[in-house]
């Protein structure tokens, strides 16, 4: 029933529903989620050198460079799965960055292919991603679940693995449960309540194999990571900038995907209050939304929070949009621009001797935050603050990682020294 009322509204039947690889988690659990409503759903695979060339074919290099990926995996994946056996998940969403018009030039290119009977669904942030469909609150009830979980297990992947003493270890591991939860996700025989407890369950055991990872007592400088959401998080788009921060001795903080989720939420309930009807049953539905959520998230959290103590992310989105008002006023201001710069002095307060913004060339998030980061690093005893752009033709990404992370130790040092 639940499949047959998708097929209805985006025509999936004999389809595989595929998600943009926007991480090496995130993905797997939301086509988890799917399958869970009886919708065959998969993550496209890894991004390549055909996908960028694919993508370039329909590009001019005024989109960004995770509209050029996404565009090329998604017609990879016609090449190698025919145009009759796929459809694309491309959500949308209001504000300055170009992301709202990926769902309209995909739409437009397949057009121009003579692919216009392959499906795009496309919700929305204006409505905190609700619209979709008749199964949208059990959909993404367990979508959010999924998100939960992969951010934990990429918050854990990168606490543990610059200290881990056999190599690949807390890749495997990660990459094993993540499985495990999915397994999980993908059920379609669970109520919510059974599938939490299951989930619950999982969680305790993942923190179980985390434990057993062997880890060294290196010192090393924590370096946060804001940006571009799909740039910071798609390891392909950023060349690895993790790793390689993690090569040159840091540890990285990384933005997680459910800040995103928190900001769409509090933007969707100042636009009810603009709109008039702060006391509506449209507010009381997106106030209760959130309480799930958080309630959700909370439990999902408990198990494994011995384990990132001093890890922890902001209990509430207002916490990062304070700190971003005096440079980036979130009134007026929209979108990964304020939440980059109040996440930038948010981490400096948790620790970080050093922030790492990755976004695309070009992007007007990240130029923007380029052009107040001088004032944000001013404010706080000079913390580096360094904007590392990508286009996919990078050729000394390498060094300077060296040297941003030179500066990252000279601030640490310094740091230490004077006691703030």
């Amino acid at each position: 029933m639940a499949e047959s009322a998708h097929k209805k509204s985006y025509n999936l039947e004999g389809r595989t529903l595929l998600i943009p690889r926007m991480s090496d988690e995130g993905p797997d659990a939301f086509a988890a989620a799917f399958r869970s409503i009886g919708i065959k759903a998969a993550t496209v695979l890894p991004s390549n050198e055909r996908s960028i060339k694919l993508g370039g074919r329909y590009t001019s290099g005024d989109e960004c460079y995770p509209e050029q990926i996404t565009l090329g995996d998604f017609l990879r994946a016609i090449e190698e799965m025919g145009h009759d056996k796929v459809a694309f998940f491309m959500p949308t969403a209001n504000g300055p960055c170009r992301f709202g018009q990926y769902a309209y030039f995909l739409k437009k290119v397949l057009r121009d292919m003579g692919h216009e009977s392959i499906p795009v669904v496309s919700p929305t942030s204006s409505d905190g991603y609700d619209g979709l469909g008749k199964h949208t609150s059990d959909l993404m009830r367990t979508a959010w679940r999924g998100l939960v979980i992969a951010d934990i297990i990429r918050k854990l992947r990168l606490h543990y693995r610059p200290y881990e003493i056999k190599r690949g270890e807390t890749d495997r591991t990660s990459d094993e449960c993540l499985q495990s939860f999915c397994s999980i996700l993908e059920r379609m025989d669970l109520s919510h309540a059974e599938r939490l407890k299951l989930l619950v369950d999982e969680m305790s055991g993942t923190r179980a194999r985390y434990q057993d990872i062997a880890r060294n007592n290196e010192h090393r400088p924590l370096v946060g990571v804001v940006g571009e959401i799909f740039c910071r998080l798609s390891n392909f788009s950023n060349e690895d900038l993790i790793r390689k921060i993690e090569h040159h001795g840091g540890e990285c903080w990384l933005s997680d995907v459910g800040e995103w989720v928190w900001y769409t939420n509090q933007q969707q309930r100042m636009r009810i209050i603009h709109a008039g009807k702060r006391f509506s049953a449209t507010m009381l539905k997106a106030k209760i939304k959130s309480v799930i959520q958080r309630h959700d998230e909370h439990r999902l959290l408990k198990p494994i929070l011995p384990l990132i103590k001093g890890r922890e992310e902001p209990e509430d989105i207002g916490e990062i949009l304070d700190r971003s008002h005096p440079y980036l006023p979130y009134r007026g201001a929209l979108g990964e621009m304020v939440l980059s710069t109040g996440k930038a002095i948010w981490l400096y307060e948790k620790g970080a001797s050093g922030i790492a913004d990755i976004s695309p060339f070009t992007c007007m998030n990240g130029i923007v935050c380029e052009a107040v980061y001088p004032r944000v690093s001013g404010d706080h005893h000079g913390i580096p603050i360094r904007v590392f752009y990508f286009d996919g033709t990078q050729k000394t990404i390498d060094q300077d990682v060296g040297i941003f992370m030179q500066l990252v130790r000279n601030f640490e040092r310094k740091r230490a020294g004077a006691g703030f």
